[in-house]
């Protein structure tokens, strides 16, 4: 048991290897699981400058969604081989930043459960109280450790994993004057799902606009896609949700643009074509069968591609102040029923 290896730290390792000079790798902190010590890293290439645009992405923040922490590692390993041949790869790294934390919880991931191994669920460890009902546990809870969306005790501080997550965040996208965050995850549901804030509240966010814009460009660039853009709130509310916290965050510097994302991989999908994976705690939220895997690879990283060029080529599409309003119009008449109370 105490020698089972994390395959997905393994990988993660030889690409930060194979990448050498090109890739600034540092340990934010460590996760413990009795003995054993997993690194919680970042991963950079590309401008330091904070003069440039930056992309990060995430995965691993829930151990039981083994394909979120895969699907961004896969995208470093192609960032990773490209950099021996694509000449438009290293002129695209000459004008943004690329951030990758690829393994959140590493702790979780080789327990095999949602939560940290101290039991607390990352995404609802946040010092962010909902505004309006949550549903019941799934919106967080302060009961104990052994029932799911543990939040951790009120008042502590957030877990070590959450508060490196929110250092890197700060440090790598927040001070830059355009940013994106991209987090993996999978979940129930027969759609693929990118979420933006609100979380916690029910209102639309202040840059509704931009995130109008943004899907625009994609559905246009993407004829037959097969996500459903949209905000949180449209599904449940939760307590704790770390983007809302850090988006709140970015608030306060109002001349700069965060626009956090996460994909939810609908896990139904592989459900509903090999049910015995119901039968599997891992089958719920993971494709089990190779081909699968394959194809889930195949469709997300064009999507993570495509954030990289959005990012890069932001000052084409941004609405100007002057397009901000009818946009959100647009925005409000898309996503919700009625206008923010």
């Amino acid at each position: 048991m105490h020698d089972r290896p994390l395959p997905e730290l393994d990988e993660l390792q030889q690409l930060i290897a194979e990448g050498g000079s090109h890739l600034q790798a540092r340990t934010l902190c460590e996760a413990r699981v009795g003995s054993r010590r997993f690194p919680v890293q970042a991963i950079t290439l590309g401008n330091p400058s904070l003069d440039v645009p930056a992309v990060g992405f995430f995965g691993g923040v829930h151990g039981l969604e083994r394909i979120g922490a895969e699907v961004v590692i896969a995208f470093l390993r192609s960032l990773v081989k490209r950099l021996a041949w694509d000449e438009l790869l290293h002129q695209q790294l000459r004008e943004m930043r690329l951030v990758f934390m690829p393994l959140v919880n590493p702790g979780g991931l080789w327990l095999g459960t949602r939560a940290n191994p101290n039991g607390v669920d990352l995404m609802r460890n946040a010092p962010v109280e909902a505004l309006q009902p949550v549903p019941l546990l799934i919106g967080g809870q302060r009961l104990s450790p052994g029932l799911p969306w543990y939040r951790g005790l009120a008042g502590a501080p957030m877990e070590a994993e959450s508060a490196a997550l929110c250092s890197l965040v700060e440090e790598e996208l927040l001070s830059r004057r355009f940013s994106l965050a991209v987090d993996c995850h999978s979940g129930f549901g027969t759609r693929d799902r990118l979420w933006f804030p609100h979380a916690h509240t029910a209102e639309p966010i202040e840059h509704l606009p931009e995130l109008h814009a943004l899907r625009r460009i994609f559905e246009q660039a993407h004829v037959h896609h097969q996500y459903v853009f949209e905000p949180q709130s449209l599904q449940y509310l939760t307590h704790g949700d770390l983007w809302d916290h850090l988006y709140l965050r970015a608030l306060g510097k109002p001349e700069r643009v965060f626009l956090p994302l996460t994909l939810e991989m609908g896990s139904w999908l592989w459900v509903k074509k090999n049910p015995r994976q119901l039968f599997s705690r891992m089958g719920i939220f993971n494709p089990l069968i190779g081909h699968r895997q394959q194809r889930v690879m195949r469709r997300h990283l064009s999507l993570l591609e495509f954030f990289t060029r959005a990012a890069r080529s932001h000052p084409r599409w941004l609405p100007s102040h002057e397009q901000r309003e009818p946009l959100r119009a647009q925005a409000l008449k898309h996503w919700y029923t009625r206008a923010p109370r």
